[in-house]
């Protein structure tokens, strides 16, 4: 079997279902980003300063593949049984938030990112997370979506960001604090 198939030569795409949309449509934008969100959780999980999370991190990818096929579900009355992402997966990442939290000094100020290569590479996922959840948001201006979702990529987003946190926890960098000129 062939891996190209030609049918978005024309710059479009077909959603779960067989309807063909612009690869520029926002259902695109959001299920697109999640894919992209998914491969540098995939770097991250990658990196050795994450080997202690990998079951962590390939957890949040399956959940991200969820997110995608239920985004490129072009309608809730199709005949595909597509995974479903729960209420529970919003507080799994919650847990790990809380657990994080435990264990890194008090934010006392916005730090600016970076320190460390594994570190710069979290919050570039952090960012990719929060243009996922706008793109997401737009969608459901449009559409309808599951109530999970939107949920999901607000956690998540703050995972990333408090994983950041305890990576300089971990390796001994300081975070630096964001001083405003005047």
């Amino acid at each position: 079997m062939k891996i190209y198939t030609k049918t978005g030569d024309e710059g479009t795409t077909s959603l779960i279902g067989g309807t063909r949309v612009s690869k520029a449509h926002i259902r695109i934008q959001a299920y697109g980003t999640i894919d992209e969100l998914n491969a540098y959780i995939g770097l991250l999980a990658d990196l050795p300063e994450n080997q202690n999370r990998i079951t962590t991190l390939k957890k949040i990818q399956d959940r991200l593949f969820t997110i995608g096929s239920q985004l490129a579900n072009e309608s809730e009355n199709n005949t595909f049984k597509l995974p479903e992402l729960y209420p529970e997966d919003i507080t799994t990442i919650e847990t790990l938030i809380d657990q994080i939290t435990e264990k890194v000094p008090p934010l006392r100020s916005f730090v600016l990112q970076g320190g460390h290569q594994t570190i710069s590479f979290c919050h570039i996922t952090r960012t990719v997370c929060r243009r996922a959840e706008r793109h997401v948001i737009e969608l459901t201006e449009h559409e309808k979506i599951s109530e999970n979702i939107l949920p999901y990529l607000n956690r998540l987003s703050d995972y990333l960001f408090v994983l950041a946190r305890l990576l300089h926890h971990e390796l001994q960098i300081p975070e630096t604090p964001w001083i405003a000129q005047k």
